[in-house]
């Protein structure tokens, strides 16, 4: 702990945030930098397509206006120089660092040719605005995107009373990620809750400019729309690393506890990292979720004191949840690693269902619809790697 004097945190979302309180509570004493793109104290981002839509502000995360003059609000890291341990920022600075935590996060995917009438929703920035847009009386909504943030938009403006499209590119939403059974009851639930959703299309041209009139997709069809959301996914930010050392692949390459792959003194956490999971044998992952940021945030700091050869590996089993038209859907583990999918309890015509993803008869992955006390079940056999029968 000693050799640490000075420690930057790239990145002032959660991760970052509990990078720095870990780094606090481990009793380290040396000097800490918190870079941050945005003005606002860290905040909770899984709200910004649900509550605070609908008029709730409360995104704040403990402990983040506790941050002194260690926070360089509004800074964001342009290139790292690994050999010479120095971070150097937009505006100039230079910022030297004997241990580093690369929590820089994610960013949006656009459209093609990233048309100006086109929302994303990342920032708070981004749902005050899309908030307003959608209290200004928005004819019909089109959300681009079934996913996690699609699936959320989208239900929140039909709870607005809001006539609402949802494309996806997919025979069903979400079916990469929650496989095809729960997949399509969520199609149905969809529809069911008034949501117009056209699925195997893609946008391929927008009309209008600023304000968007209507879309055009790649059967021939053109959709009205007077509001466009896109919720496209995230792609992680390590643009700034480029040249660096470090191996990139869909965010910073990491050792199962986290330390970057390329240089030492770096460990990486939350979105922007991508290591070898122990329970998956040795996949690399990435996580785009609140708990993955927050378990991971403060592992890599104490992994950071530690050094590689104490590190604790991050084998967390992946999980999130969201709620749509009212429905609790959870996951767990990675369900497209599995060769096969099992419906474990309930009936998925009576909206309380779970289903388990096997590979080679071993839980690798969950999905819970309305069905809690399942989700805890199957998250424990997936954490054990044991059959389902075992985990009875």
């Amino acid at each position: 702990m000693s050799e640490l004097r000075r420690i930057v945190v790239a990145g002032a979302s959660l991760a970052g945030l509990r990078a720095v309180q870990t780094l606090r509570e481990e009793g380290y004493t040396g000097e800490i930098r918190l870079v941050g793109a945005e003005s606002h104290a860290p905040y909770n981002r899984p709200p910004l397509s649900k509550a605070m839509l609908r008029g709730d502000e409360d995104i704040a995360l403990p402990g983040a206006g506790e941050l002194g003059e260690e926070w360089l609000r509004g800074r964001q890291a342009v290139r790292l120089d690994a050999g010479g341990r120095v971070v150097a920022l937009d505006d100039g600075t230079e910022l030297p660092y004997d241990g580093l935590v690369i929590a820089t996060g994610a960013r949006p995917r656009h459209l093609p040719g990233r048309p100006a009438g086109v929302r994303t929703l990342r920032t708070v920035e981004d749902s005050l605005a899309l908030r307003a847009a959608l209290r200004s009386g928005a004819g019909r909504v089109v959300v681009v995107g079934g996913g996690f943030i699609g699936g959320e938009v989208a239900t929140t403006a039909r709870g607005l009373g809001l006539d609402v499209t949802l494309i996806d590119a997919g025979p069903y939403p979400m079916l990469d990620v929650i496989g095809e059974e729960a997949a399509r009851w969520l199609a149905a639930h969809h529809e069911r809750h008034g949501v117009e959703l056209l699925s195997g299309v893609r946008v391929t041209g927008v009309e209008g400019a600023e304000e968007v009139r209507a879309l055009r997709l790649d059967d021939g069809r053109e959709i009205p729309a007077s509001l466009v959301v896109a919720g496209l996914g995230v792609e992680p930010n390590t643009e700034w690393l480029e040249g660096s050392g470090l191996t990139l692949d869909d965010g910073v390459v990491t050792t199962p506890g986290l330390h970057a792959v390329g240089a030492d003194g770096i460990v990486a956490a939350g979105d922007v990292a991508r290591w070898p999971h122990e329970l998956y044998g040795g996949a690399l992952v990435r996580v785009e979720h609140w708990g993955n940021a927050n378990e991971q945030g403060a592992l890599a700091a104490r992994n950071l004191l530690a050094g590689p050869a104490a590190a604790t590996p991050y084998a967390a089993v992946p999980s999130f949840a969201t709620h749509m038209h009212g429905a609790r859907i959870q996951t767990a583990g990675l369900p497209h690693l599995a060769d096969e999918s099992r419906t474990v309890a309930g009936d998925p015509g009576e909206d309380s269902f779970a289903v388990a993803f096997l590979r080679e008869g071993v839980p690798v992955g969950a999905v819970a619809v309305n069905a809690p006390r399942e989700l805890i079940r199957l998250k424990r056999a997936i954490a054990a790697a044991r059959p389902l029968e075992a985990a009875a």
